[in-house]
C-alpha cells in the first residue's frame, strides 16, 4: 500500500471531528509551505476580512476562515481542544447536533468579529487585518458542555478536579481582559460570539428546543448536492397503518433515550461521572455511538 493510499485509509477511518482536525493541520501545512517557499498567500479569499463590503463578495469565508491558522500555537491549542471537547460531547449527544454547535459557533463568532470592526470606532481598537482560527468553534463547545453540566468534573494534570464552570469562566475573564487592554480585539470578541451560541444552545436545548436543527438541515442539503446520484429508481408504497404505528414507536423508543440520557447527565452535573454504574456508562457510550 503506499504512503498516499495509506494516508487515505487513515483519514476515512477517522470520525468527523478527527477529519476536521486533520483538514485544519494539512491546510496549515500547505498554507506554511506557500508562504515560506513561494511568497503567496493561497488562500487570502477563505479568510474573513473585516470590511463589509469585502465580505459581501466573499461570503463563504464566514465559514471558511475557522479552517485557516497561520501560528502553530494557535493550531495546537485550537485543534487539542477541539479533540478533547468533542470526545466529551460525542459521547452524550448525537455528532451532527455537536457539528451545529462548532460550525454555529465559527459563524456566529465570525459575525461578532464582523459587527465589532464595522460598528465600533476604529480609535477604539487597532488595525483591521482578517479573521481565521477555529477559536469560535471551540468556545462555542465550551461554553455548551459548562452551561449543560456546569458542576462535571475533569481531571487536570492527574492532580486535581475542576468544574466545567470554573474553566469556561477563567477562558471568559482572560478574554475580557485582553479586549479592554486591546490586544486583538477583533479575534477575541469573535469567541465572545461563540461563548454566546455555546450558552444559547445548552439552555435552549434543556428546554426541549435545539436550535440548531434548521441549520442541520441545511448542511444535509448542501451535503446531498455532492453525493453521487443514483440512477435507481424509487418505488413509492402506500403507508399502512403498520408503518404508521411502527413510526410512532420509533418516535415514542427516541423521546424515552433522550429522557434516560438527560437523566443519566443530571446525575453527572450533580455526582460527576465516576458516579455512574457500568450500566449507565455503557448506556451513554452506545448512545454517542448511535
Amino acid at each position: 500500500m503506499s504512503t498516499v493510499q495509506d494516508l487515505k485509509y487513515k483519514f476515512n477511518n477517522l470520525d468527523v471531528f478527527g477529519k476536521i482536525i486533520a483538514i485544519n493541520v494539512v491546510v496549515f501545512i500547505i498554507a506554511l509551505v506557500f508562504k515560506s517557499l513561494l511568497r503567496f498567500d493561497m488562500f487570502t479569499y477563505f479568510e474573513l476580512p473585516s470590511g463589509a463590503m469585502d465580505f459581501v463578495l466573499q461570503p463563504w469565508s464566514l465559514i471558511t476562515y475557522g479552517f485557516l491558522h497561520y501560528d502553530l500555537f494557535h493550531l495546537i491549542f485550537n485543534m487539542l481542544f477541539l479533540y478533547y471537547l468533542s470526545r466529551i460531547t460525542t459521547n452524550l449527544f448525537r455528532t451532527k447536533m455537536v457539528l451545529n454547535i462548532y460550525f454555529l459557533g465559527i459563524i456566529f463568532g465570525g459575525l461578532a468579529y464582523l459587527a465589532f470592526t464595522n460598528l465600533v470606532p476604529t480609535a477604539f481598537f487597532s488595525g483591521r487585518g482578517v479573521l481565521v482560527g477555529a477559536s469560535a468553534g471551540v468556545s462555542a463547545l465550551l461554553l455548551f458542555v459548562a452551561a449543560y453540566m456546569p458542576n462535571t468534573e475533569i481531571r487536570l494534570f492527574n492532580a486535581f478536579n475542576v468544574k466545567w464552570k470554573h474553566i469556561a469562566i477563567v477562558f471568559v475573564a482572560l478574554d475580557l481582559i485582553r479586549v479592554l487592554l486591546g490586544q486583538n480585539q477583533g479575534g477575541y470578541m469573535a469567541h465572545f460570539g461563540g461563548y454566546i451560541l455555546g450558552y444559547l444552545y445548552a439552555t435552549k436545548l434543556m428546554k426541549g428546543t435545539d436550535i440548531g436543527t434548521g441549520f442541520e438541515r441545511t448542511m444535509d442539503t448542501v451535503v446531498g448536492w455532492f453525493k453521487p446520484k443514483s440512477n435507481l429508481k424509487t418505488v413509492h408504497k402506500t403507508k399502512t397503518k403498520s408503518s404508521t404505528s411502527y413510526k410512532t414507536k420509533t418516535k415514542s423508543d427516541a423521546l424515552d433515550k433522550q429522557k434516560k440520557i438527560d437523566a443519566i447527565l443530571d446525575k453527572i452535573s450533580k455526582s460527576g461521572y465516576d458516579s455512574l454504574s457500568a450500566d449507565e456508562k455503557a448506556f451513554l457510550f452506545k448512545a454517542g455511538k448511535d
